[in-house]
């Protein structure tokens, strides 16, 4: 028989077609003029969204990346609770109520059982609740200047916002030197008569490193002794309210300092929920005032209110319970201390590569960043941030601030899920690009050619 003859058995089918729609052009910018199937709207926002970086080798963010299936379905059964309806669900309600005693408790409130916090969408709007009670604060004392607020310039940008949007003057502590963050002494020379308070970080996302929270207010105390001016402290613990109570048991920086009025902290960061949930307690509910208390008839029962959002799904805060209970203290300080490991382990090796220096270990915050060494000149950490997506990894390069913008750096945030395997593969794919580079005269890329990363 002739070959021409000769039909495979399946070569006459038709081939399927992957989409109904595959002949006819998507609108992107406008409502399509008529439905689809949901299979079909389905397969086309999946296969768009292949395009974005990997989230598990993402080592630029902050935020959560993997939970357990569990976690997973107890959020797919509440995404259509509604966190504001507090009568229509009680029982979430009384879930955020146990979360915000359970972080009273863990920062080590005077009076846990009057427990006084929210739930919020994020840690931004968490520190401007806990700005927006620092000025009523202030207010109150029938000040009449413009009121500031003292931070150093490696705050997030949540403050930026909040100075602008409560017109409050931002007094900014610049780097110097070696030092990357607000330290006690620069703090206290900006406070007067006007100032809200002072924002001390715990853990700074430029370099994972803690402000000194006690000496700042060790030294505030000496100044309202010297000027009778009493300035309170916020704290910013938006990664670290859920790192330093489990590995630095010894460090005070939360509610035992009686000068810390207020702390955030970031549930979908070292909280280890998705994107979508913030915490903020307050030390006492003297440390709220009660005109930023709202009572809403809303659904049927008058509830008191005192987020900036209103309407908000009630699955992160679930999701937050159920860490609470999965993992307990043992398993936070697990999980946690893992992540430290990994980062100083992953932080050592980088250092014994050569051509980088290190700014942070990972010893603070499980994140670190690190230079090139001076005598580096043929490439920068622009080209070597680039070289790395080439295989997947998303290792953030920026220059520092004010002062130090002639400091630029790489930094990685080690989070639950990223395992030593995955940090040994990492420093392979860095070693590799790094014999690359070296055979370039020039760096490629500087701060204004190279991708943007956001702190």
């Amino acid at each position: 028989m002739k070959g021409s003859m000769l039909k495979h058995p399946r070569s006459e089918r038709p081939a399927p077609e992957v989409l109904a729609t595959a002949d006819v052009t998507i609108p992107r910018h406008e409502l399509p003029a008529g439905e689809m199937t949901p299979d079909d709207a389905y397969q086309i926002v999946h296969d768009e969204l292949m395009l974005d970086g990997n989230a598990r080798l993402n080592a630029a963010t902050f935020v959560t990346t993997w939970m357990e299936p569990q976690a997973d379905r107890l959020m797919a059964e509440c995404f259509d609770k509604n966190m504001i309806d507090k009568d229509e669900y009680p029982q979430t309600a009384e879930i955020e109520a146990r979360c915000v005693n359970i972080l009273s408790r863990l920062w080590h409130a005077p009076d846990a059982r009057q427990a006084t916090g929210c739930s919020t969408t994020g840690s931004s709007e968490a520190a401007m609740l806990g700005g927006l009670a620092l000025k009523r604060r202030w207010q109150r004392q029938g000040r009449t200047g413009r009121p500031n607020l003292v931070m150093g310039i490696n705050v997030q940008v949540c403050w930026e916002k909040f100075a602008n949007y409560w017109d409050v003057e931002m007094r900014l502590v610049p780097m110097d030197g070696d030092r990357y963050h607000l330290s006690a002494e620069e703090a206290v020379a900006l406070c007067d008569e006007n100032t809200i308070g002072v924002v001390a970080i715990l853990g700074s996302t430029f370099d994972g490193s803690y402000e000194p929270v006690a000496e700042i207010c060790a030294a505030l105390d000496a100044f309202q002794e010297r000027t009778g001016i009493d300035v309170p402290v916020h704290v910013d613990a938006a990664s670290g309210g859920f790192v330093a109570p489990f590995l630095d048991r010894d460090l005070v920086w939360d509610f035992q300092l009686p000068r810390v009025s207020s702390i955030n902290v970031s549930g979908h960061k070292y909280g280890l929920v998705y994107p979508g949930v913030g915490w903020i307690v307050w030390r006492d509910a003297q440390a709220l005032p009660e005109d930023l208390i709202f009572w809403v008839n809303y659904l049927g029962d008058d509830m008191p209110t005192f987020a900036l959002n209103f309407s908000r799904p009630g699955a992160q805060v679930v999701a937050q319970y159920y860490n609470f209970l999965r993992l307990g203290f043992a398993g936070y300080a697990r999980v946690q201390g893992y992540a430290r490991d990994v980062a100083t382990r992953l932080a050592g090796m980088i250092a014994d590569l050569g051509p980088f220096e290190l700014l942070t270990r990972g010893d603070e915050l499980p994140v670190f960043a690190f230079k090139l060494r001076d005598e580096v000149t043929g490439y920068s950490v622009f080209d070597v941030s680039e070289a790395l997506r080439e295989r997947g990894w998303q290792v953030p390069a920026y220059t520092f601030p004010k002062n130090r913008e002639d400091l630029a750096a790489l930094r990685i945030v080690v989070r639950r899920g990223f395992t030593h395997d995955l940090a040994d593969l990492l420093l392979e794919d860095l070693r590799r690009h790094v014999q690359r580079l070296e055979k370039q005269a020039v760096p490629a890329r500087d701060a204004t050619t190279a991708t943007g990363f956001h702190h």
